[in-house]
């Protein structure tokens, strides 16, 4: 299904005639290279300086790059061509992350948190791509760490750079940032010989204001895709899987 442009705040639905973040592959890395492209057109005749203020993010006039971080890494989004580095000054390469990141700075805002939280069918559109969330992201998130309930805690106790906080819901919950200021809580059961694993995730109130129904799927499947390279990187939880 693709993905809106439209901001999450705003009442118009989806517009079908502006590009998705995911298009039907029809080619050599046409999947990602269209809505790159059409996200870094909208970029380069943006003011740097609306950016920053609309995204509250510091931009460094000197470097000509915007500051900010993805699931605990620090970046620098180059202007105006978008070169996205970490700190090390290692060019990232993974499509869908860059896509992401690139359209956030096109098109959402930053507001402060009110101390809310939201499931997906709560947000604007959201009953509208339930089915879909719930399948890539939801259902992903249950059979990834509902059978892994400790190398899912490690991940959020051992990398500090997430900010994770323990939640008092499922077996296992966490509250962690994802993007610079904004942040989403992933709630785990590990299930039985009668039930299934089964997962929740709840998006702090500004959320939405970042970006559309559609995007956050995407934003999930991103996370959850960098939450498991995390759990490679870590030794295996004692007791292993659960």
């Amino acid at each position: 299904m693709e993905l809106c442009l439209a901001l999450m705040h705003k009442p118009n639905p989806p517009d079908a005639t502006q590009a998705p973040l995911v298009t039907e592959k029809k080619g050599s890395h046409q999947k990602e290279d269209v809505p790159f492209f059409h996200y870094l057109g909208i970029y380069k005749t943006c003011d740097p300086a609306a950016i920053a203020r609309r995204c509250a993010l510091p931009f460094d006039s000197a470097a000509s790059a915007f500051a900010l971080r993805f699931m605990g890494t620090d970046y620098r989004a180059a202007f105006p061509d978008f070169e996205l580095q970490d700190s090390t000054g290692k060019a990232v390469q993974n499509p869908a992350e860059k896509i992401l990141l690139l359209h956030y700075l096109c098109e959402g805002t930053y507001v402060e948190p009110q101390g809310k939280q939201r499931s997906y069918q709560e947000i604007p559109w959201g009953e509208v791509y339930y089915q879909n969330f719930k399948g890539r992201c939801i259902t992903r998130l249950a059979y990834t760490f509902g059978k892994d309930l400790p190398g899912f805690r490690r991940i959020m106790e051992e990398t500090p750079a997430l900010h994770a906080e323990p939640l008092a819901q499922g077996d296992a919950g966490y509250r962690f940032e994802f993007m610079t200021g904004l942040h989403i809580s992933f709630l785990v059961w590990a299930g039985d010989e009668e039930f299934p694993p089964s997962a929740q995730i709840l998006f702090d109130d500004n959320v939405p204001f970042a970006f559309t129904a559609e995007d956050m799927a995407y934003a999930g499947e991103a996370i959850i895709q960098r939450l498991k390279g995390i759990r490679e990187r870590l030794s295996p939880a004692p007791g292993g899987l659960q």
